[in-house]
Parts: C-alpha cells; structure tokens; sequence
C-alpha cells in the first residue's frame, strides 16, 4: 500500500500501482468525471500513470489552469493528426499548450493554409475528437526514436539528437504517434468544440536564419457553449483593440521612417500621458520621493557592472562607437543603474535613509520584429522607475508603503480585479540569477511576509524572478477576464553590492544599503494600451482627453457656446466647441464615436435661461441644468473614482 496525500492534508492508503484516476473514483464518481490531468509530487503525470510510492497527489478539472495547459497540449495532437491526414508531405515540430489554447508548428513544403481551409480542419480534429482515443505514453530509447523520424522529419530528429537516452517518451493516440513529454487529458472524446483561429509563419528555433514554417493556432472547449463565449470575447476584444482606438481616438501613431517599435505620441495621447505622469507624481511626492533625470545613453562599462550587458547585450541595440578609440556606449536598457551611480554622487549616513529616486526614463531594447505589437511589445518605452535605497531594517516597511502605492495606482484607473505574484527563482537553474544565496532568501522572504502582511491574495511563481532578485507582481483581470501584468515591485541585494554602494550606520562603519525597484504602471505605453483595451476607450474621466463636448444647435448659437466653453476652462474642465453647420443628430453620433462622456447642447432655449442641455455618452440625458451644477457633477465624479492618496 502507498499513502497519497491530498491538497486538503488528508491521507488516503491505496494499491501501489493505483492511477490519479482510480484515486478521483475512490472520491467520488462525479469527480472522476471531471478530472483532466493531475501532478504527483509537483510533477505533473497521466491520469493513467501508476503510482508506486508515497505522495502528494493534485487532481485537475477543466477549471484549473493545469487543466486547460492538459487539454490544450492533448489538442496539439489531435491538431498535429488532422494536419498530417489532410497535408500527407506536411513535417511537425512543435505543439505546445499557451495562455489561451495551442498551435502546432509545421513544415508544409510546397503547400499551404489559409483561413479557407480553417473549416476541414476543425470537421477533421472533431472527427477524430469523436473516436474517444485514450492517450498513451510509452518510453522509447534514442536510437528507437531516431529511426522512427530518420528520413522524414528532420525538425524531430534534431530534438531527438538534443535529448539524454532514458528521458525520451512518445504519445500515442488513433493511428498518430509524437515525441511529447507528457501531460494530457484521459482521451480525445473530452474535445468537443474546436476552432482554428489564424496561420502565422515562425522561424525554426525562433532564428531568423533559419526556414519559416507555418504556426497554426487553435483553441478547444469541452462544451461548445464555452467556445460560442469566447469567439463572442474575441469579437467585443477586436472592437476593444488598443491599435484600433488608438488611431480612432488620435493618441499615438507609427511611422516606418521612424522605425518598428518606436510609437509617436500625437497631441492627445501625449496629454493623456502627461496627465498619469502627474497623477503619479502627486501621489510620489505625498510619499516622499524625488524626481531625478538620467540620460539615454550610457558607457558600456555601467551596464557590464549592472550585468544587464551579459543577460540581455546580445538581445539589445548593439554599442554605439564614438569617434574616441576603444570607446562604447549603449542606449539604456534600465533605469537602475543610473540610479545606483545617482545614490553614489555622495556619501550617506543611516539617518538619510532612505533615498527615494524616481524618473520616467526612457529605454530601448531590441525586441525581435515578429514580436512586436502596437504599444504592449515595443522597443523604445518609458518606466514609471523609482529605486529606493534603505537599511535592512527599513526593508519592510518600505515595500509595504510601495504595494500601498501601486494599490491606489490600480484603484483609481478601475483595475480592482487581480491577483499579487511573488516571483521566486528556481533553484534547479542557479545560472541564471546573480548574487549570493543568502541575499536570495532574504529577499524572498522579505517580499513574502508583506505580501502576508497587507492581506494580498497572492501566489509564489517559482522562476518568475528577475535575474537580480524577486519580485512582487500585480496580475490584473481586465474586463473581458483576460489576465495581464501591471506594477512590479523587486528587492535587490545584488546592485549595491555590485556598484559598491554604502552608507554610514549608527556603529559608524559602512554598510550595504538595500534596493527596492519599483513601476506601478510598467511601462507608460504598455499601460495605456491595457488600459485602452479595458475601459474600450471610456478612460475616468479624470484621465480622458476631452470631457465635454458643446453642440450648438445653429450658428445663432456658437457665442453662446464660446461663453460656455470659457466658464468650463476657467473651472479646468477640458472640452471643446462643435460649431460646424451639421444637425446636432450627427454631432452627437460622432462625439459618441469619439467616447467624449458629456455632450452639451445649446439652443435657444440654454440660452436664453444660462443653462446647458446635458447627454452622457451611451445616451443618457440628465436634462437642462446650470453650468455651475454641471461643474459640480463633473467634479464630484472625479472625486469618486480619484481619491486621494
């Protein structure tokens, strides 16, 4: 008999060699039913694997995110199989589950798909969904696994050639067989709903020099309602899309002169960015920070001694070379190490501590072209940074003022849906981090006990960390319940260490200050463009460009509205006069098009009482009011949804 714990602590006795699924029956058949995948002492197995040893056993639905990574990985295969049934030339590589369903990558050779042939291949992979095929794994030695590939897919025998005798395991299903590591549903029957959502190409290994196959992306349901949901998600997110309302609403454009990646920010978006530049800066100074500059550039040197240039120098603009000899510099691809050089202009004593340096600063990394995307995947972008230097012992408190912080950011701009991650590195790979064990801990823990400490819900992401220490994330759910990362706050032992930075304590010896990097909103871009996405382009009103709107109903009327416009600027009311020679019907149709939240309308009558006639944007009419009262309701609604920090 074996003992297998379950994730409520009890312990059950059963067989050596019972499966996850015997387990889930034992529980109860209604479980059984829903049970997708499991893990078995944090690794995760087959339903149908034997256990022969004592241990933690997780059992997975559709509801968990193991399951869905479970289904979408067994979908992959059922993709892989209709695609060789119907491109009979066709050479797989990979098939992996993602964020939100799977994609195979594959040689097509002299053919091709396109949306027209999305419709046979979704009725072929439920062809095959319907036989109810178990998945089964099976170990294979090397050589078994290489003849089976030689001559006929060159792409699987080079992971093949790549991989330790003893770890290689093929998944069979129906007819199709595939190298595969692991992890799938009980049998194909549990897929009910399919849908093809694009082609794409991608380069082998990700590496530009190498061939283009065609990526396929798909996704899969266990009910065909679910699917109707998301297509329907998808549809609204289109409408939603940041590129889409950022051209409509004339905030930030591209230009291929300028170069990919390099958004230009046109009147209107660079007042919207200004606007949360100052927000946050308000906020920044009631927490006692200082706003300092650094440039865009730097000497290669700086970021040598960061280690920014050995984790990411191959992936970022290459050095600039001046005319001085041997001389090199890089654009800037963090803040922080400015910031270390700014603390070291002088020296401290413990009683100054901390030091709380904040910038927007621009940097530049070179993202590949294949990966960027409107403002969320860009190459030139601007941080909210701020690095606090402090004691040890200052180190909790101060983080715990910065969640404070980055909570009010995300109050006030509507996020109030998400989860916290602490992101921790994993100790299988030491090669990828810096510094010491112990300083390691201490920051783990220091993250973990505030995070206790202010109440978040919050989760540990083992290998999440960044390569100088842990962070704290905020995982935010947008309106239409997809999850993003927003703020980040890191406790870092390493950089001071490795910019020799110092501070005199009360012993009158030096010692090492602590680090905390901090950036509620990320990147400016990246979050306009979520926070675009969210509202669908209905910013607070605090925030939006334009809040009101004034419609004369004819030319008698335009000095009037003028009047009206001057009131609401001298109350800091930002609106504008619509006085061309159209009927108010389509002023009105336009300044909804253009999600202005208050339209108001001047005739005759709002003239001759000095009163306005007021419409929210999505219809509403409030009537004929006073301005003094409609700057009230402006201001009022402002102070709803921005409180003070």
């Amino acid at each position: 008999m074996i003992n297998i714990t379950l994730p409520d602590g009890s312990v059950k006795k059963h067989a050596a060699g019972s499966t996850a699924m015997d387990i889930a029956k034992d529980i109860s058949e209604g479980l059984a039913r829903n049970v997708i995948s499991a893990k078995f002492n944090d690794t995760i197995i087959e339903t149908t694997t034997p256990l022969e040893e004592d241990g933690a056993l997780v059992l997975f639905t559709w509801r968990d995110v193991e399951g869905k990574t479970a289904f979408w990985h067994s979908s992959a295969h059922i993709l892989a199989q209709a695609l060789e049934e119907l491109y009979p030339h066709v050479k797989l590589w990979v098939g992996p589950a993602i964020e939100n369903g799977f994609y195979y990558d594959v040689d097509l050779g002299e053919e091709s798909i396109s949306d027209k042939d999305f419709k046979a291949i979704e009725d072929k992979m439920l062809e095959i969904a319907r036989g109810k095929h178990d998945f089964k794994m099976r170990e294979v030695s090397k050589s078994e696994a290489l003849s089976y590939y030689q001559n006929k897919n060159e792409y699987k025998v080079d992971l093949i050639e790549n991989l330790e005798d003893g770890t290689i395991t093929f998944c069979d299903h129906s007819t199709f067989t595939d190298l595969c590591r692991g992890g799938h549903i009980p049998n194909t029957g549990i897929v009910k709903a399919v849908k093809i959502l694009s082609v794409a190409g991608a380069y082998y290994k990700g590496d530009e020099n190498n061939k283009m196959l065609t990526r396929v992306y798909g996704i899969s349901f266990p009910k065909q309602k679910e699917l109707t949901e998301y297509l329907a998600m998808l549809e609204e997110a289109k409408k939603r899309d940041h590129r889409k309302l950022g051209k409509e609403l004339e905030l930030f454009t591209f230009s291929q002169k300028v170069g990919q990646g390099l958004p230009l920010w046109l009147p209107k978006g660079a007042a919207l960015r200004e606007r949360l530049e100052q927000f946050l800066k308000k906020a920044q100074k009631k927490a006692g920070y200082e706003m300092v500059v650094s440039p865009h550039i730097g000497q290669k040197e700086l970021y040598v001694t960061s280690g920014h240039y050995e984790k990411y120098g191959a992936d970022s603009f290459q050095p600039i070379h001046t005319p001085k000899e041997d001389e090199e510099f890089l654009l800037k691809p963090m803040n922080c190490p400015h910031h270390c050089e700014i603390f070291n202009h002088k020296p401290y004593s413990y009683r100054e501590l901390p030091k709380r340096y904040a910038e927007f600063g621009t940097v530049y990394r070179y993202e590949q072209s294949g990966e960027l995307h409107g403002l969320t995947r860009v190459r030139g972008f601007t941080q909210d940074d701020a690095h606090i230097f402090c004691t040890p012992d200052q180190l909790d408190e101060e983080f715990k003022n910065v969640i404070d912080l980055s909570l009010y950011v995300l109050g006030s701009l509507g996020f109030e849906n998400f989860t916290a991650q602490v992101s921790v590195r994993d100790l299988e790979t030491p090669e990828k981090y810096i510094g010491s064990v112990a300083n390691w801990e201490k920051a783990e823990n220091a993250i973990i006990n505030a995070a206790k400490e202010k109440g978040l819900d919050y989760v540990i992401e083992t290998g999440e960390a960044a390569f100088y220490g842990p962070k704290l994330d905020f995982m935010v759910k947008d309106a239409l319940g997809r999850n993003w990362q927003l703020g980040t706050i890191q406790v870092d032992y390493n950089l001071p260490e490795r910019f020799d930075l110092t501070y005199k304590g009360s012993d009158n010896e030096m010692h090492r200050p602590v680090m905390i990097h901090r950036a509620p909103f990320g990147s400016m871009e990246r979050f306009i463009a979520l926070l675009l996405e969210h509202t669908g382009g209905n910013f607070p009103l605090w925030l939006i460009p334009d809040q009101a709107i004034i419609l004369s109903v004819s030319e008698k009327h335009e000095k009037y509205a003028e009047k009206v416009l001057k009131y609401l600027e001298n109350a800091e009311i930002r609106a504008l006069v619509d006085n061309r020679n159209e009927t108010v019907g389509k002023k009105i149709r336009e300044a909804e098009m253009n999600k202005i939240p208050y339209m108001l309308i001047v005739g005759e009558n709002e003239e001759a009482h000095g009163t306005i006639s007021v419409r929210k944007h999505g219809g509403e009419d409030l009537g004929s009011i006073r301005i003094a009262d409609f700057e009230d309701l402006v201001n009022n609604e402002i102070n709803s949804t921005l409180k003070s920090f």
